[in-house]
């Protein structure tokens, strides 16, 4: 099975017979063509149109983070599964407006439910003290269908995060400060968990609709815009809680991680290398984690729902079926 390589130290890539070569300070690594399924850049890394052209020939995308690990941009190859009938139906879904609230309805209702799932889970763990936050939830996720508009869904999509987030600190007993979401730039160690896990999803899920034959470009929920690739926006709403969040819970309330693994300047946070290598080695463990699927009778990776999410939503695209988001189940 292909992985990904996640590459946190500086050097150079480049090709070598038909192999990626990867040289760095004191590393030199073969990576097998065949086994790579994209490649995450952290460092400052060199590499020729040669390497380029090489990777992009083997369908591999590269995502790239600057020195704090923030999410640069990706290389996306042309893409090698292009249909044209997909496409067409796939920009009238999004015309038409009521197809394309009932999309972004089932991307929130399967995100909300699964936030719900979070916090139960929790709440026996912390002597019911997510009460509160889950009968907000509860209370908001009961709109969904009456709402009118994507800018109504996006204000209740956001007052469940709000109250989502507001007891992280219980979730994680309160051993990071973290008083609310703040993005650009991050201003604390939780923040900057959250974004920097939001990132990697963001790019897994762009990965993953690169080996299928929707556009990225075109979303639902998200508005569609220059410079993003929003349909990764729209499928990671459903995969952060059920991936990201249960991470960073992880992370902190096993003690794998802690504030001395950050770097606070002037007004952002960022983690250094050892608590950036922590993170990865994690998140990259949990997307290979498998799990028994109640529908395909087999053990599925947490990385191969993303690709049968985008699966549904594409034979819903093409009025095979109705399309729901991905909800836990266990």
């Amino acid at each position: 099975m292909k992985r990904n390589y996640y590459i946190t130290t500086d050097g150079r890539i480049r090709r070598k017979d038909n192999t990626v070569y990867f040289e760095g300070s004191g590393t030199r690594k073969y990576l097998p063509v065949a086994d790579i399924e994209a490649l995450y850049l952290f460092g400052e890394i060199d590499m020729n149109s040669k390497a380029l052209n090489f990777l992009g020939q083997n369908n591999i995308t590269i995502h790239l983070f600057n020195y704090y690990g923030f999410y640069t941009g990706s290389f996306y190859p042309r893409e090698h599964l292009p249909s044209g009938f997909c496409t067409v139906n796939q920009v009238k879904k999004y015309l038409d407006g009521r197809e394309r609230l009932h999309i972004a309805k089932s991307i929130i209702n399967a995100a909300s439910y699964n936030i719900l799932k979070n916090l139960k889970y929790y709440n026996s763990r912390r002597d019911n003290k997510l009460d509160g936050a889950i009968r907000q939830v509860e209370d908001e996720r009961r709109a969904i269908e009456k709402t009118r508009s994507i800018e109504e869904l996006m204000g209740l999509e956001g007052r469940i995060r709000d109250s989502y987030y507001g007891v992280f600190k219980v979730i994680t007993k309160s051993k990071f400060v973290f008083s609310k979401r703040v993005k650009r730039p991050p201003d604390n160690a939780m923040n900057t968990l959250i974004s920097f896990g939001n990132s990697l999803m963001y790019t897994t899920v762009l990965s993953e609709i690169y080996h299928t034959q929707l556009d990225p470009t075109v979303s639902y929920l998200h508005q569609p815009g220059e410079r993003r690739f929003s349909l990764s926006l729209d499928i990671s709403e459903i995969f952060k809680p059920i991936v990201v969040d249960r991470v960073i819970f992880k992370l902190i309330n096993e003690n794998m991680i802690d504030e001395d693994d950050f770097t606070k300047e002037l007004n952002f946070c960022h983690m250094n290398d050892k608590g950036r290598k922590i993170f990865l080695q994690e998140y990259d463990s949990k997307l290979g984690t498998t799990i028994g699927h109640k529908d395909l009778g087999r053990q599925v990776s947490y990385r191969r729902l993303i690709r049968l999410e985008c699966y549904k939503l594409m034979k819903h695209i093409n009025d095979i079926n109705e399309y729901e988001g991905f909800k836990m189940w266990w």
